[in-house]
């Protein structure tokens, strides 16, 4: 292979720029070939940072709504009352809640590195539909 046959999508410039330039150059003064501009790869790309918002906001709205009344906010609330000390029951119960957080992302994400979303998103509804026959059947056989 010879090394001016690179191939003419990697440059960035169409054949026709390149002709011409070779037209161009025939006189032998040799001045660089026209490039295209180059943009910068900018980190905080406005998009991923709207679709950070987005999931943020999703999983903010879902587990707020999933804990309220729910046993734990509960147990908070009966441990506050019972010890006098609202701040340290928060700090404790924040602290447990973000370790449990962490848990299930990094499980997640484990899980996500292994297995394609379709596996996941399948064996996620199977669990839930395990779970939902379970408490279904706790209540009507179990009492």
């Amino acid at each position: 292979m010879k090394v001016d046959s690179a191939p003419l999508g990697i440059s960035g410039i169409s054949p026709s720029e390149i002709e011409l330039e070779l037209k161009d150059s025939n006189d032998f003064n040799l001045t660089p070939a026209p490039c295209l501009p180059v943009q910068p790869v900018v980190a905080d790309n406005p998009r991923k940072q709207e679709s950070s918002l987005v999931v943020f906001g999703t999983t903010f709205i879902t587990i707020f709504l999933a804990e309220i009344g729910d046993k734990t906010q509960l147990s908070t609330l009966l441990m506050s009352a019972e010890s006098h000390s609202p701040w340290v029951v928060f700090i404790g119960s924040a602290a447990a809640l973000i370790t449990t957080s962490l848990l299930g992302v990094l499980l997640g994400s484990w899980i996500a590195n292994r297995l394609s979303p379709k596996t996941v998103e399948k064996s996620a509804g199977v669990m839930l539909l395990l779970i939902s026959l379970m408490l279904f059947w706790d209540v009507f056989v179990g009492h």
